[in-house]
């Protein structure tokens, strides 16, 4: 890579590295994925192992998604919304992940117009009424009571994850979730609060961060995914974008930001790059629906081609205007990569799907440096969401093949 050649060096990524109040063994950190292992809403013993695999794997931190604040903002009912009910069993799965010798993070946040509602058995709330293509209905306009109260339920969220024992949350503000959604102006045409400039459509997202941080402090860290660019006309661009992460770091709400991009409610290809797996996700599902994403599914799972660090180039604008440490995601799955994100001046890595196919993959980086993901950016681990999140090119119980 020759941009690796023309940077000095930075941090040493295997050095252990601080982040907020909060010391990581290293600078990889596992991004949240949504595992497909709470059938019930709750922690089971297949989500805890998960997250202790990856954890003894190497990874600096361990990141659990999704953990909705409230009901209403699951994106379908399987998902864990956090709640004393589900205290134990994160309390087990913390426990676990810090006997692995891993820190871990609660992903929190609101799905808004991403909820499936007949799922949830509640409207999805949006900026607006419009129809969500995920659901196949329309959202309801969420309310100024309703964004007060989705805002409390962050801090209350915030709470019971200290008391779970996380050592860390990451407040969802990418893909058009709630949050999100306010941003894009594609989605928000309020004419209230809320809406029009800038200033009023990222107020959800500054008052949520602000509430999380007032309530927990620096008792852990609080950091955010943080959506660059929707990739959709109209949709949130990197200009207005990077405005708002300038409020976040001037409102001293949060110790990173995890730089992300794409609309999982308009087009989620654009963070996952690589193949667009439409037949397998027509495989997940009854027919008649299956024919349909079969025929249709190209337009809204659209071909991105893959490359290593492949968000690097919206991030590095980031860098250059923020003092904020900030996460690196997207295309980082070998040692090269990993070390060029840091002579770029970022803080830490992040990454999901090449801990799919291995979880062990950041011990054997350490281990050899030359050592790299056996991940071939098929996607097919998108669609296992609905049976458990997995690598379906490699077999359970058969060490992944070394490239």
């Amino acid at each position: 890579m020759s941009d690796r050649a023309a940077t000095p060096p930075g941090p040493d990524l295997l050095a252990p590295a601080r982040l907020g109040p909060l010391r990581l063994r290293n600078r990889i950190i596992k991004a949240a994925t949504f595992e497909g292992r709470t059938p019930h809403g709750l922690v089971t013993d297949e989500l805890i192992e998960f997250h202790r695999q990856v954890a003894a794997g190497g990874v600096g931190m361990t990141t659990v998604a999704y953990c909705a604040v409230s009901r209403d903002g699951r994106t379908e009912r399987r998902q864990l919304h956090l709640r004393p009910e589900a205290l134990p069993g994160l309390r087990r799965l913390t426990g676990a992940v810090h006997e692995a010798g891993a820190a871990a993070c609660a992903q929190l946040g609101h799905a808004g117009p991403v909820a499936d509602a007949a799922s949830n058995g509640v409207a999805a709330l949006g900026p607006g009424r419009f129809f969500n293509p995920l659901g196949m209905r329309r959202t309801r306009a969420a309310t100024a009571a309703d964004l007060e109260r989705v805002t409390r339920a962050h801090a209350t969220a915030a709470r019971l994850a200290v008391e779970a024992g996380f050592d860390a949350v990451e407040i969802h503000l990418g893909h058009n979730y709630l949050a999100s959604s306010f941003l894009s102006p594609r989605l928000n045409r309020r004419t209230d609060a809320y809406g029009g400039s800038l200033e009023n459509r990222a107020r959800l997202a500054r008052g949520i961060a602000r509430a999380v941080r007032e309530e927990v402090g620096t008792e852990i860290a609080v950091t955010a995914k943080f959506g660059m660019k929707d990739g959709v006309r109209g949709g949130l661009d990197v200009d207005d974008s990077l405005q708002v992460a300038r409020w976040l770091q001037e409102d001293g709400s949060v110790d990173a930001l995890q730089l992300t991009a794409g609309s999982s409610l308009l087009n989620p290809m654009y963070l996952f790059r690589g193949d667009a797996p439409v037949r397998d996700f027509a495989g997940a599902f009854p027919p008649p629906l299956r024919w349909g994403i079969r025929l249709t599914g190209h337009r809204f799972l659209r071909d991105y081609p893959y490359e290593d660090a492949y968000l690097l180039k919206y991030a590095r604008r980031f860098r250059a205007e923020l003092d904020l440490p900030l996460i690196l995601l997207g295309g980082i799955t070998r040692r090269e990569t990993m070390d060029l994100a840091m002579a770029e001046g970022f803080d830490f890595v992040a990454m999901a799907r090449a801990l799919l196919s291995d979880p062990d993959l950041v011990g054997r980086i350490t281990a050899d440096s030359a050592a790299a993901s056996c991940c071939i950016h098929c996607n097919r681990c998108m669609p296992t969401i609905y049976s458990g999140t997995r690598c379906p090119v490699v077999e359970p119980g058969v060490p992944a093949p070394r490239p």
